[in-house]
């Protein structure tokens, strides 16, 4: 069984967490929430796959 890397996990839930806020930012009809949620996630994806890149080579 592999071990559970706790880094890009972390990573993970973050990343899901910043989808769920542009959700509840929408309903909420906060463009500033929206905009911001939105650069948390893309954020978290750039470092998931730089950590990614790192660890592979």
């Amino acid at each position: 069984m592999k071990r559970i890397e706790l880094v890009p996990l972390l990573l993970a839930i973050f990343a899901v967490a910043a989808i769920m806020a542009i959700g509840v930012f929408i309903a909420e009809q906060s463009i500033i929430g929206i905009a911001a949620s939105t650069l948390i996630f893309i954020a978290m994806m750039g470092v998931g796959f730089a950590h990614k890149k790192r660890t592979r080579e």
